[in-house]
């Protein structure tokens, strides 16, 4: 049982899914807890996928809504929070890094921030109004997977901005080498699940990991959890957007 904490914590972090309490967690056990991110945004799909399954008889357009709901709730909304703060910052921040990372820390949502949710929502809701019509659901469990395990590369690959935090427990302490074997279990599974068309996913995320880990190294010399939260929701609508718009049909056949 004590094997499974770190799974149980990244579940309690990550995700609503019913994972058991781990209690009181140390640093170290937080850390531990990232190489599993992978693994639990693969359950997190699963609510969606059942969904749009049971819903298949449903007109897409209510039911493309109705797993978009299932897909926040998964989250509670985590990663969205951490989008909002990052497009408010980056837009109110002027290119200066202290005020950035100030207006990170700000509770309250401008402008910029409401945009962000409204177009990646809307985003979203488009590729899945596909993906459900046509009935191939596979992209609901392994964009989830892809877009979680950004956060062990961003860890592995890029300093924490700030000198407190969570995150900067999951920097502190994380375990490389088994960071770096999930990021290639994850990788394996989506291209034994989705073929070449996971092997086009994985190049897109990639290539977006490379442009956002550039944008945040400039501006913030680093990383925070609200840019690895807007990380995460970026990787998601890419890849169900690239799997409505060129997958579908090829794979399906």
């Amino acid at each position: 049982m004590t094997r499974l904490r770190p799974f149980w914590i990244a579940g309690r972090f990550l995700s609503r899914l019913p994972f058991p309490d781990p209690g009181p967690t140390a640093p170290t056990e937080v850390g531990r807890s990232v190489p599993w991110y992978p693994l639990v945004g693969l359950l997190m799909g699963l609510p969606a996928a059942l969904a749009a399954l049971l819903l298949a008889d449903t007109p897409s357009d209510l039911a493309a809504a109705l797993v978009l709901i299932l897909w926040v709730w998964s989250s509670g909304g985590l990663h969205l929070d951490g989008l909002a703060d990052s497009a408010d910052a980056w837009i109110g921040g002027l290119g200066s890094r202290e005020r950035t990372l100030e207006i990170m820390k700000d509770p309250r949502s401008g402008p910029a921030a409401v945009t962000a949710i409204v177009l990646t929502l809307l985003l979203k809701w488009s590729a899945l109004k596909t993906l459900v019509a046509t009935g191939v659901l596979w992209p609901l469990l392994i964009v989830p997977l892809l877009a979680r395990a950004q956060l062990p590369l961003l860890l592995l690959t890029t300093h924490y901005a700030r000198t407190q935090g969570m995150a900067s427990d999951q920097f502190h302490h994380l375990p490389r080498r088994m960071a770096w074997l999930s990021l290639v279990l994850s990788g394996l599974a989506t291209l034994v699940v989705a073929g070449w068309i996971g092997a086009a996913l994985i190049l897109a995320v990639l290539t977006l990991y490379w442009f956002a880990r550039r944008a945040m190294l400039a501006r913030i010399s680093g990383f925070t959890g609200d840019t690895a939260g807007a990380l995460v929701e970026l990787t998601e609508t890419l890849a169900l957007a690239l799997c409505a718009l060129v997958g579908v049909e090829t794979f399906d056949s």
